[in-house]
């Protein structure tokens, strides 16, 4: 008898769906990623005009247009084996958003609530509490992780760096890997 050992890029797919299923139904669709959005726009308390909302509503409704078009489906839902492959495809797919560098850049606009172009350990801990709904009682270990120079605070570059690793990186020990959070 064989076992397969799931890929970490899989694994942190399937999680991000099913975080990001906000009704629970087994897909996901614009509404859901309409949903993220909110949930970053509330939790940030942010105007609905504020550029930085703008910037992350414009961009979550590009990548699902991006996920749609790599899933090759002809509605406007995908399942997990869906979102999984579209994913993998539109990580490395830049000819017309490259996401994972798009997300880090927006997602660190928001959650650097004092505009010091670097994300304190209060601000990480928010981030994956009240937008990801992560308790995250390995946050420290992740923060120290991801600080990788090790000054206290994660910069824009870091930050980019561990969203990045997060989409392409196979190593589930990398500590881009656990950006969100532990499963």
């Amino acid at each position: 008898m064989t076992t397969t050992v799931q890929d970490a890029i899989t694994a942190k797919l399937e999680r991000t769906f099913d975080i990001l299923d906000a009704d629970q139904d087994g897909y996901l669709d614009w509404a859901d990623h309409q949903k993220l959005a909110e949930r970053y726009i509330t939790a940030y308390k942010l105007q609905k005009n504020d550029r930085r909302a703008r910037a992350l509503q414009a961009f979550l409704q590009t990548q699902w247009l991006e996920l749609l078009r790599h899933a090759g489906v002809q509605g406007d839902k995908l399942t997990k084996a869906e979102y999984v492959t579209a994913g993998r495809l539109a990580s490395i797919d830049t000819s017309r958003l490259n996401l994972a560098d798009g997300a880090g850049h927006v997602i660190f606009d928001v959650i650097d609530v004092n505009q010091d172009n670097e994300i304190n350990k209060d601000e990480f801990v928010r981030f994956l509490k009240d937008v990801w709904h992560s308790d995250a009682p390995d946050a420290m270990d992740v923060f120290a992780q991801l600080d990788s120079d090790g000054d206290g605070s994660i910069s824009r570059m870091e930050f980019v760096r561990a969203v990045r690793e997060y989409y392409l990186s196979g190593n589930a020990d990398a500590p881009g890997s656990l950006f969100f959070g532990n499963a």
